[in-house]
């Protein structure tokens, strides 16, 4: 009787033509999976909103701060500028760490595409490439970073070079994306190292390779508006 009534229910919709419609119905109402999407996938979007979310914040307090100091702010491309061969280079390190980060979103996306042909050595090698990129980012940051607090004195509490602001902001919206890039290197090993054993091999499915791949366009498309507002702002 039920049956009945839910397909005389799902055929007095006008858009029922075919079996469309119908067959939605009765997936949905069978508890079964109506949208074919993975749940890793589906997880990994939700993560990635919120993180939307923080790091929206973390810049918006960033251009308030910056806005209403009555202090002078630093001039980043001082702050960040290295002298090499006696010659003074604003912002060479970061134009480094961007362009780093940028390639390593090319050697992901092509990681991706090889898993989906199953070609392991390829997507493996791939993958550690990218977890390359990313360790040296998080080394240079770290040289940024021993520079800014032994060489130019700035604290998350207190700066030598104007607004105590900076440094708070600075040491969180980098050490925060910082971390996120570490967790990627990791995730990334990780993975790779499941792609050489042939763990996705036996599971049938290389999506887990697209969820990283997700993540990882992520934090370099961040590190991009961080470059934009901190470093050239």
């Amino acid at each position: 009787m039920a049956q009945d009534a839910l397909t005389t229910t799902a055929e007095s919709f006008p858009f029922a033509e075919g079996k469309g419609l119908k067959g939605f119905v009765t997936d949905w109402s069978a508890d079964k999976q109506a949208f074919e999407v993975h749940w890793g996938k589906a997880m990994m979007w939700v993560f990635l909103l919120s993180d939307i979310f923080i790091f929206s914040c973390f810049l918006t307090g960033y251009m308030t701060v910056r806005l209403s100091t009555t202090e002078p702010w630093p001039n980043p491309s001082e702050v960040f500028a290295l002298t090499i061969f006696g010659n003074h280079i604003p912002l060479i390190l970061i134009a480094i760490m961007t362009f780093v980060l940028i390639s390593s979103s090319g050697t992901m996306a092509m990681a991706v595409n090889f898993g989906y042909r199953r070609d392991k050595k390829k997507t493996a090698a791939l993958l550690l490439t990218t977890a390359a990129f990313g360790a040296s980012f998080v080394g240079m940051q770290a040289f940024e970073w021993t520079k800014l607090i032994v060489e130019e004195g700035v604290r998350p509490w207190s700066n030598p070079m104007g607004a105590r602001q900076f440094g708070s902001t600075f040491f969180m919206i980098t050490g925060f994306h910082g971390a996120h890039v570490t967790a990627g290197v990791i995730y990334l090993l990780v993975v790779a190292k499941r792609v050489m054993t042939g763990f996705y091999d036996r599971k049938g499915s290389y999506d887990t390779v697209e969820i990283c791949g997700l993540y990882w366009h992520f934090v370099d498309l961040v590190w991009v508006f961080i470059f934009a507002f901190f470093y050239l702002w």
